[in-house]
């Protein structure tokens, strides 16, 4: 195993910050990631890099998991369980499902990271989650490097949520997930307005797995930028939900406010809707700033610090609760 010193994790992350971890290291197999933790505690575990922003050097081990590896762990007429290891890109193993006609991903394409921290955000996208198709994952504790399974009911998920962001943060290390997939009459999510419209423009009618794919990843590029491109992490802030009695008075001075039904009691407010009505949308900040094409996402121009791109952020919070009386929390971990 070769321990790296002072290393450079800016093209470790997708906001490209050039922040240095002490010790860095990529673990490539279980038992070597046993080992190592038999002797070292206090690291930092790394996945793909592409929800977090690093706002000041990592004093520590920095973990890279760089598990890779596929396989059908058990199929019928209907359904298949398939298990990737977390080091895999989420997005190539999106295609690998399509490609092998598994379908309830398909909505999910293009989202940037690796396959062992999508359980931890429960990403979601176009009107699914990870939860909807998850079946379970495999997770070694650090304390002990027992690796224990964590079924869908153990997870809590929630919007943006699971048991690894909150009572077993920093206790686990994700090694691999299973989903279950579809392998015929797949049920296409396209009720997402953007979808529907897309297949639309394509004269599509009866839309495959492929289909809704790309009908999403050419959504998410015209709104959102390439990380290897532009620095940016995607959805920097979460859509907040609130009580529906605070949404009646908020809506009497902002009429046209959009909502979206949570709960008989709760709603749920785009956040990229509240930005771009505070005048931030496309606003640049040294090389710091919100992007011109979607609001909810935070952009490094080139050369800006996690610190200066998280005060761009707090400024944004500030304002909208000011304006709307809205608490609007980020969705990207802050380092």
């Amino acid at each position: 195993m070769n321990i790296q010193s002072n290393f450079s994790l800016k093209k470790h992350n997708t906001f490209g910050i050039d922040a240095k971890a002490k010790q860095f290291i990529a673990i490539h197999t279980k038992e070597e990631l046993a080992t190592l933790l038999q002797n070292e505690k206090d690291i930092f575990i790394l996945g793909g890099g592409s929800n977090m922003l690093l706002t000041k050097d990592i004093d520590k081990l920095v973990v890279h998991i760089d598990l890779k590896g596929i396989e059908v762990t058990q199929s019928d007429e209907d359904y298949v369980l398939i298990k990737a290891n977390a080091g895999e890109n989420w997005h190539e193993f999106v295609m690998h499902c399509i490609e092998n006609n598994y379908g309830g991903i398909e909505n999910l394409s293009l989202i940037p990271g690796n396959v062992g921290t999508t359980p931890i955000q429960n990403i979601g996208a176009y009107g699914v989650e990870i939860k909807d198709t998850f079946f379970s994952c495999e997770a070694m504790e650090i304390e002990t490097q027992e690796v224990k399974t964590f079924y869908k009911t153990d997870c809590l998920f929630g919007y943006r949520e699971s048991v690894f962001k909150n009572e077993l943060r920093n206790k686990y290390i994700i090694t691999a997930v299973t989903f279950k997939l579809s392998k015929r009459n797949h049920v296409l999510n396209t009720s997402y307005g953007a979808i529907e419209t897309e297949l639309n423009l394509q004269n599509i009618t009866q839309p495959t797995l492929r289909d809704v794919s790309n009908a999403v990843i050419a959504i998410r590029k015209s709104k959102l930028p390439d990380p290897k491109e532009l620095g940016n992490s995607g959805s920097f802030f979460k859509n907040p939900i609130i009580k529906k009695s605070d949404y009646e008075k908020i809506v009497q001075s902002h009429p046209e406010m959009p909502h979206y039904i949570v709960s008989e009691n709760t709603v749920k407010v785009p956040a990229g809707w509240l930005i771009e009505q505070a005048g931030f949308k496309g606003k640049r900040f040294n090389d710091a700033g919100i992007h011109k094409n979607q609001a909810l996402v935070l952009v490094n121009y080139g050369n800006a610090t996690g610190s200066e791109i998280l005060s761009v952020s707090k400024d944004i919070q500030t304002t909208i609760l000011e304006k709307f009386g809205i608490q609007i929390e980020a969705e990207v971990n802050i380092i």
